[in-house]
């Protein structure tokens, strides 16, 4: 899973850049709607096994695939919900988390100007 993971991670800050936050959100909402089990409303290992090839992920083992809905299932449920995807998508990304803290830190120093 390591090479996937690393080409994945080389895509999902390049796409941010471009797109900007929301605009990347829309692409994650759309990754889930191309991975999830239409009649369960959520990604499965069934699913994502099955409709993997849309985001370039069929070179991924089966144990990889189930891994990767155990890495984000924090409900216990086997499945990724849209926001377990969405929080998995970015764990899966150091560079993307890195940027998000300074996004952050940011917006609370103009906060900060702000308040005082």
């Amino acid at each position: 899973m390591a090479a996937q993971e690393n080409n994945f991670q080389d895509y999902l800050p390049v796409m941010a850049n471009k797109l900007g936050g929301d605009g990347l959100i829309d692409e994650l909402c759309n990754g889930f709607d191309l991975l999830k089990d239409s009649d369960k409303g959520v990604i499965t290992f069934e699913s994502l096994k099955r409709n993997s090839y849309l985001l370039g992920l069929q070179g991924l083992s089966d144990e990889d695939l189930r891994s990767m809905v155990l890495e984000g299932d924090f409900d216990g449920d086997g499945a990724l919900n849209q926001m377990e995807f969405c929080v998995l998508m970015f764990r899966l990304s150091p560079e993307l988390m890195e940027g998000s803290k300074m996004w952050l830190e940011q917006v609370l120093q103009q906060e900060l100007k702000d308040y005082f």
